[in-house]
């Protein structure tokens, strides 16, 4: 399968060792004075032991690798004891892996432990209404409350954000988030579109809220879809518009859309804009 999982440059690799004690899944191992990946069953692709690398040595590419096993990590790391495994349950937390957190958990109680990070996760947690909303402060989801509706060009002064909520990426935002709530008109967006628009806040974020991500790169198009399906389902959507950029793999934005909107069983109107490179 193709999915995230990290790179390391062995001619920058100095042999320190610190990427080895960061990476409490066990994947990677010094071997002839250099770090080496030694199982791709358990990296889990977050690219933990980037933070633990003095030298930058390690990035996270997408190419085709053995599927990571949650099952294995943790039978790896029981052996390593309490310390070890609480470490990589907090590891998930804070990056919002909830479905492997919860297979973490199974796996421990099947085998006869309770062991728990040291901030468990709020009780009502389940994989995906609420997932979203903790970790990274930076990422908790928000009404912004400046510029709700559309304005007209003359009400703001120049420069002015159009952006109604954060955070606009699709894999960071709940399906129960409050942005979505009172009847809103829909960007669904291409990352790149923002980039190659030069009028993108006026022509397509004025008076909507913004969801943006990339249909060729990024991994959790099944999940994407699942929670596109949620937000349609669950709130009262007035309209929704698409902004992809002309390219042929770009069409997978609008396939997404087509897709969420024949699952939530709902008439929404959609209107496709596309963006060209020049």
């Amino acid at each position: 399968m193709k999915r995230n999982i990290i790179k390391i440059d062995e001619e920058k690799c100095n042999g320190c060792g610190q990427c080895v004690t960061g990476c409490p899944e066990g994947a990677i191992q010094m071997i002839n004075g250099k770090a080496r990946l030694v199982s791709e069953n358990y990296c889990d692709g977050l690219g933990a032991c980037i933070g633990d690398c003095p030298v930058g040595a390690i990035s996270v590419e997408e190419r085709e690798a053995t599927p990571y096993s949650e099952a294995l990590v943790m039978e790896n790391m029981i052996r390593q004891g309490e310390d070890v495994v609480r470490k990589h349950l907090e590891h998930l937390l804070e990056h919002k892996e909830m479905e492997l957190y919860d297979e973490a958990i199974d796996i421990l109680a099947a085998k006869g432990f309770n062991i728990e990070p040291e901030t468990p996760p709020q009780p009502e947690h389940h994989h995906e209404s609420h997932s979203q909303d903790r970790g990274c402060p930076g990422s908790m989801n928000r009404v912004l409350q400046k510029n709700i509706g559309p304005l007209k060009k003359s009400e703001t002064p120049a420069g002015f954000s159009r952006l109604n909520q954060w955070p606009v990426k699709l894999k960071l935002l709940s399906p129960d988030s409050p942005v979505f709530s009172g009847g809103v008109d829909l960007l669904v967006s291409a990352d790149c579109a923002p980039y190659a628009s030069g009028n993108f806040h006026e022509e397509f974020l004025n008076g909507r809220i913004m969801l943006t991500f990339c249909p060729k790169l990024d991994p959790y198009i099944d999940e994407y879809r699942e929670k596109l399906a949620a937000i349609l389902t669950n709130h009262d959507i007035k309209s929704i518009t698409i902004a992809r950029m002309e390219v042929p793999c770009c069409g997978g934005v609008t396939a997404l859309v087509q897709e969420a909107l024949k699952r939530s069983g709902k008439n929404i109107p959609v209107e496709l804009q596309i963006v060209k490179i020049v």
